[in-house]
Parts: C-alpha cells; sequence; structure tokens
C-alpha cells in the first residue's frame, strides 16, 4: 500500500499570501498539485494544511484526501511530517510538495517501484522532490524539524537510497514571486 502525502501547510512568508490559493492553469496553485496527486494512483492520498487552512478548505477541492491539520505549520516541513505520521497507512509513503505542481505521476510509479528504503528524483539539474520512504524509516520521519530535514535524513547514510531518473530540471516549486512569475512563463519545470 503506498501513501501519497502532500504538505502544504507553509505560511507563504517569503512569499506574502497563500500560496497554496495562488491562481495557476484556472484554478488553484494547490489544486493543480493536488490534481498531479490524484493521478499518482496513490492508494491513500494526505494532505496537510496550517497556514491559509480555512480559506483553503473553502477554495479548494481537497476531495479523496485526508486533511491533517498541522498547528506548528511555521516551524517547516518536518513539523507536517511528524503530524501526518500516525495517519500514513502504507508501507511506503512518497511526500510531494504542495507548491510544486510540475511533477509527473509516471516518475512517482518509478520512484515507488524502488526497492530501498530511501529514494529520491534525479533531475538533470540535481536532486528533487518526491521523495519516497519505505516504513523502517517512519520511526526517523517523526524526529524531524525544519524545511531541510528530508535531506539531511537522505544525506546521513543511514539508510540505503536510491536515485530515480527523471528527464528535465527540477520542477519549479513555489516559494518566491519570482519562482511563481517563472512557473506561469514557462510551465512546471
Amino acid at each position: 500500500m503506498l501513501t501519497g502525502l502532500v504538505l502544504a501547510a507553509g505560511g507563504s512568508l517569503r512569499l506574502g499570501e497563500a500560496k497554496q490559493l495562488l491562481p495557476y492553469r484556472g484554478r488553484t496553485l494547490l489544486d493543480a498539485t493536488l490534481d498531479v496527486a490524484r493521478a499518482c494512483g496513490f492508494d491513500q492520498l494526505l494532505v496537510t494544511l496550517g497556514g491559509s487552512a480555512g480559506e483553503i478548505r473553502g477554495r479548494v477541492d481537497l476531495g479523496g484526501c485526508t486533511v491533517v491539520d498541522n498547528p506548528d505549520f511555521s516551524s517547516g516541513c518536518g513539523s507536517s511530517i511528524r503530524a501526518a505520521a500516525a495517519e500514513i497507512a502504507g508501507d511506503a509513503v512518497v511526500l510531494l510538495l504542495g507548491d510544486q505542481p510540475g511533477i509527473d505521476p509516471a516518475d512517482v510509479r518509478r520512484l515507488a517501484a524502488a526497492e530501498t528504503p530511501v529514494a529520491v528524483c534525479r533531475y538533470d539539474d540535481g536532486l528533487g522532490h518526491p521523495l519516497l520512504f519505505r516504513r523502517p524509516v517512519f520511526g526517523d520521519l517523526t524526529t524531524l524539524h525544519g524545511d531541510k530535514a528530508v535531506w539531511k535524513l537522505l544525506h546521513s547514510g543511514r539508510f540505503p537510497a536510491t536515485e530515480v531518473r527523471c528527464a528535465g530540471p527540477v520542477p519549479i516549486d513555489v516559494d518566491t514571486r519570482h519562482d511563481y512569475w517563472r512557473l506561469l512563463a514557462g510551465g512546471a519545470r
């Protein structure tokens, strides 16, 4: 069983407004990302909300998702993973960023086929989301803190990891106004 976890709880401090709700291709940025997540064929789909949660619930189609509230969202993605850990029903979890609609579901399926405890996408210009973690790593996921915690875990060498080749550059994730303009101007990558 495979769980998808969309990390969408951030407060968008660098952007100055709820990036989850930015207009993107006729809907919101989070709607676009959730459409990609639904296309991945996960057995379970979780989405974390924190900053602007009430407004997101009112404007984003959360159908087919289990929403996990993260009251500690301001401390980074690690808090969202900790908040969702008890809800993960799968033997593996794929972490997706709620502001990164350019992920290819075929890449996620190849990532899920990796047999190591950890797997990460290797794009033409470097490593990027999504990442996969299998059950032996779940205990470590519950101790993560900050925004770069999964990368520290990946690079710690504590668990064997597979790099899964993905065509093209790392898909754009929206942290700044410039990122958003790049996304609108050139598509998702």
